[in-house]
């Protein structure tokens, strides 16, 4: 009995000093080898929220995209108005408009030579935050304001729709930079490099538009139209002006006409010379039925 106590003993004791697998606590189970990845998995697997963490290439370590949720609103308008001193009016948006950090995208200038009355068309873009500011300072310079539309256009779906599609387009280009350097084949590296090259067209592509839509959310767009004041003076000079234009153009016209008669003088000599052809023929014609 003795010894079989001492026997358990010992193999108990071998039990414990031999290789084991058991770590803190846990058990330890050998990782399985891990599959090479395949391009065509790549493209059918899900992008959205997907985690770089949790790839089973294991050496990314690139965090999920933030989303931005913040509401994104498109600011524009056309104003219109009539004002006494257009010169002064001018040099006041100007002015307010470089207070506010704008810009002018065009200036056009115009004179009504009938009525000897000017216009101006400014198209500016400010940035949004001072968008407000910059309308009522503008329509608190003018006479009569004819027209003022604002357009507000929440594009907030739209911008988070082209960021995701972009953030997206971005994580497969990593996972195709991930093949790239695993890749041995000849055939597949060049199957790759396409992929590359097709899905990094799409990346500027689809930044160059977001790009945009945050240009147009950043900066407001203001079309200003504004004119001199009609007055009777410009009504009188008017009738004064089209009086003589008409007696100008009638002249002009006699003198076209003499000028044009004169320059086809050989085709009337022939004309005449036909008609006085003409004529003898007759005056012969009646002498021989009178005999």
């Amino acid at each position: 009995m003795k010894a079989y106590l001492i026997s358990i003993t010992l193999l108990v004791t071998l039990s414990a000093c031999g290789p084991s697998h058991h770590k803190g606590g846990e058990s330890v189970v050998p990782a399985a080898p891990s599959a090479k990845p395949d391009s065509r998995m790549l493209e059918k697997a899900p992008i959205a929220g997907y985690d770089a963490n949790t790839e089973q290439s294991g050496n990314s370590t690139n965090p999920s995209p933030v989303r931005d949720t913040t509401k994104k609103i498109v600011k524009s308008g056309t104003i219109q108005f009539e004002v006494g001193n257009i010169n002064g009016a001018r040099k006041k948006i100007l002015q307010s408009l470089k207070k506010y950090g704008g810009y002018v995208d065009e200036d056009n200038q115009t004179t009504n030579s009938d009525i000897n009355r000017k216009e101006y068309n400014l198209k500016i873009s400010i940035p949004a935050q001072y968008f407000d500011f910059l309308v009522d300072s503008v329509s608190a310079s003018a006479d009569k304001v004819d027209t003022k539309n604002i357009s507000i256009t929440d594009v907030t779906t739209q911008y988070i729709d082209m960021k995701t599609r972009l953030d997206n387009k971005k994580i497969l280009e990593n996972r195709y930079l991930e093949l790239l350097k695993k890749g041995t084949k000849i055939s597949d590296l060049l199957e790759i490099e396409n992929k590359l090259t097709e899905i990094r067209s799409d990346i500027e592509s689809s930044q160059g538009q977001l790009n945009y839509l945050n240009k147009q959310i950043a900066y407001s767009s203001l079309d200003i139209t504004f004119y001199t004041k009609a007055t009777t003076q410009n009504i009188d000079d008017l009738f004064t002006n089209k009086f003589k234009t008409s007696i100008s153009n009638g002249w002009d016209f006699l003198k076209n006409l003499f000028f044009g008669i004169i320059s086809i003088w050989p085709l009337l000599i022939i004309a005449g010379i036909i008609y006085w052809m003409f004529k003898s023929w007759r005056r012969r014609r009646r002498v021989k039925q009178t005999e």
